[in-house]
C-alpha cells in the first residue's frame, strides 16, 4: 500500500474521528444521542438520508453487479430510488408526526401495547443486523485488499470504528459522519464517472461497443436476464427495492432529528436528487469496470464483484485517486454501520429495556448506559455474522435486508395510518408474519444455500427457489395484519385513538421537537 493510501486513510479516520468527539460535547441527553435534539436543517438531513443509502451495497455493491451482470444489477439502482418517492408521499410526514425515537413509537402512538413495541423492536433488531452485514462484508474486502491483511482482521476494524462513533456521539456524530461522507462520495464518483466518460470519448454508444466484448455475456450483458431468468425473481427483487425502503429502521428514524413534517418531507427530496445523481454515476462506472479493469480480473479480486470501483479507479486514475475513492469508501461503511449500531441499540434500550422491563421508569443517565451496551453487543453480533458472508455480493445482502423491512413493517405502518378498523392484534400478527416469512425463505433461498462452493454460505440445494422471497411476503405481511385484525377475540380498534392518530399525522399538531421520556 503506498504513502498516499496510508496518509488518506487516517486522515478519513482522524475527521471521523474528531467529529465524535464533537460531537460528544453536544450529546447530553435521549434526544441527542437518539435524534441529534430534532436540529439538523432540511439540507443536512437530506444528506444525511442520502449517506444513509448511499452505502457499501450502493458504491461497492451494485457497481460490482452492472461490472458482472449489466442489466440486472442496474435494477437495483432505479429501484432504490423509485422507493424513495414511495417514503416522500406515504411515510416521511406521518413518521415525524407520530413518532420520537424509534419505528415503535410511531406504531405504539395508537396502539400502546407493550406486544406491539416488543414486535417491532424486534423487526427493527433483524432488519438492522441483516443489512449491517452487507456493509460489513464490503468494509471487510476493502480493507483486505487495501492493507493486505486478513478479511476477519479487517472486519474487526470496521466494527470497533462503528462502535466508538455511536458510544460517544449518538446520533450527531453520525449524521454529520454521514453529511461529510456523502460530499466526499458525490465528489469522487463525479471525478471518477468523467475519466471514465472520457475513456468513451464521451459516447453512450461506444461505451456499450466496448462493453460486448469485455464480458462473458457479449452484448447480453445491456440485455436483462443474466441474473434474473426468472420473472418471478425479478418482480421479488424489485418489490423489495420499491418497498423495502419505507420500512427501513435506519432511514426512517431520520426523520425524527428534524424540527417537524414539512423539513422531514423536504429532507426525502433533496436525498431523492442527490441519490438519483449518485445511482447515475454508478451505471457508468459498473460499464466502465467491465470495460477497463476486465470482468475476470474483477471476479479474481472478489467473486461478488465488491471490488470493481476501486480496481476502476486505479485502472483510470493511477495510485491517488485508487485511494481516494476506496478512503472515501471506507468512510461510506463507517457512516453507515454506524446508523446501524445506532438504530438497534435504540431499539434496545428505549423501547425492550426502558418502556417495557423498566416500563417508563428510567433516568437519561441510565437509558444512555443501556443503549451503549446494546451498541456493544449489536457490532459483535454483527461481526460474527459477516465471516460467514465474505463471499456474498453485498448489493444481494442489502435487497435481503430491504424485503424483510417491505414485508415486516410496512404493511404495518400503512395500515397504523390509514386503515381505522387496524388494531394491536393485527400489528403484532402482521409484523411477526412478515418478519419470519422473510427470515424462514431467505435461509432456504439460493443466496444461502448453493450448489457451488463459495457462492452461498452453505453448499447445497436450496428449498426455496427464488433468490429473494419478497413477492410472497409482503402479501403475507399484509395478509397477517388482516387477519390478526379481523379474527381478534378482543375488539382492540379504538375509534377515537384513530382519529386522533389520523388527525395528528397529517398536521403535526402538538408536535415541535423529539419529546422526553
Amino acid at each position: 500500500m503506498s504513502t498516499i493510501s496510508i496518509l488518506l486513510f487516517i486522515g478519513i479516520i482522524a475527521l471521523t474521528l474528531i467529529i465524535t468527539y464533537l460531537s460528544s460535547k453536544k450529546t447530553k441527553s435521549t434526544s441527542d444521542f437518539y435524534t441529534a435534539g430534532g436540529g439538523l436543517t432540511a439540507t443536512q438531513n437530506g444528506l444525511a438520508v442520502a449517506g444513509d443509502f448511499m452505502s457499501a451495497a450502493s458504491f461497492l455493491g451494485i457497481t460490482g453487479a452492472i461490472s458482472l451482470i449489466g442489466f440486472d444489477g442496474f435494477y437495483m439502482s432505479i429501484g432504490n430510488l423509485l422507493g424513495f418517492l414511495f417514503l416522500l408521499y406515504l411515510i416521511a410526514e406521518p413518521m415525524r408526526n407520530l413518532g420520537k425515537y424509534t419505528l415503535a413509537d410511531m406504531i405504539t402512538s395508537r396502539f400502546p401495547s407493550n406486544k406491539v413495541r416488543g414486535t417491532a423492536a424486534a423487526s427493527t433488531l433483524v432488519i438492522s443486523i441483516f443489512y449491517m452485514i452487507a456493509q460489513l462484508v464490503g468494509g471487510g474486502g476493502l480493507i483486505s485488499l487495501m492493507l493486505g491483511i486478513d478479511y476477519w482482521v479487517a472486519v474487526v476494524i470496521v466494527g470497533v470504528l462503528m462502535t466508538v462513533y455511536v458510544i460517544f456521539g449518538g446520533m450527531t456524530a453520525t449524521s454529520w459522519v454521514q453529511i461529510t461522507k456523502a460530499v466526499l462520495l458525490l465528489g469522487g464518483s463525479f471525478i471518477l464517472t468523467f475519466l471514465v466518460f472520457a475513456k468513451f470519448d464521451f459516447s453512450i454508444i461506444q461505451m456499450f461497443e466496448q462493453i460486448k466484448s469485455a464480458s462473458p455475456f457479449g452484448a447480453d450483458l445491456a440485455n436483462p436476464g443474466n441474473k434474473y431468468s426468472n420473472n418471478l425473481d425479478m418482480i421479488s427483487l424489485n418489490m423489495a427495492l420499491v418497498l423495502g425502503v419505507a420500512g427501513l429502521p435506519h432511514l426512517l428514524i431520520r426523520f425524527f432529528t428534524v424540527k417537524d413534517a414539512v423539513t422531514a418531507r423536504k429532507s426525502v427530496f433533496y436525498s431523492t436528487w442527490f441519490i438519483g445523481a449518485f445511482f447515475l454515476m454508478v451505471v457508468f462506472l459498473g460499464f466502465g469496470a467491465t470495460a477497463f479493469v476486465g470482468w475476470d480480473n474483477i471476479v479474481a479480486a472478489n467473486p461478488a464483484g465488491n471490488m470493481a470501483a476501486p480496481m476502476l479507479a486505479l485502472a483510470v486514475g493511477g495510485d491517488f485517486l485508487f485511494a481516494f475513492i476506496s478512503a472515501v469508501a471506507f468512510a461510506t461503511i463507517l457512516a453507515v454501520v454506524s446508523a446501524l449500531v445506532l438504530t438497534s441499540a435504540s431499539a434496545f434500550a428505549h423501547d425492550i429495556y426502558g418502556q417495557i422491563i423498566k416500563k417508563g421508569n428510567i433516568t437519561e443517565k441510565q437509558q444512555m448506559k443501556v443503549a451503549r451496551i446494546s451498541s456493544i453487543v449489536v457490532a459483535v453480533t454483527s461481526i460474527v455474522l459477516a465471516l460467514a458472508a465474505q463471499n456474498l455480493n453485498v448489493a444481494f445482502l442489502s435487497v435481503l435486508a430491504l424485503g424483510i423491512a417491505a414485508s415486516a413493517n410496512l404493511p404495518v405502518m400503512l395500515f397504523t395510518i390509514y386503515w381505522k378498523r387496524f388494531n394491536a392484534t393485527g400489528a403484532v400478527t402482521g409484523m411477526l408474519v412478515g418478519l419470519i416469512s422473510s427470515v424462514i425463505l431467505v435461509m432456504l433461498s439460493p443466496n444461502v444455500w448453493n450448489p457451488e462452493p463459495g457462492l452461498g454460505i452453505f453448499t447445497g440445494n436450496p428449498l426455496f427457489p427464488l433468490a429473494n422471497p419478497t413477492i410472497l411476503t409482503v402479501p403475507l405481511g399484509f395478509i397477517g395484519a388482516y387477519v390478526g385484525t379481523v379474527l381478534s377475540s378482543k375488539k382492540s380498534v379504538n375509534t377515537g385513538r384513530y382519529e386522533e392518530v389520523l388527525f395528528k399525522s397529517n398536521t403535526g399538531f402538538g408536535i415541535s421537537a423529539p419529546e422526553e421520556h
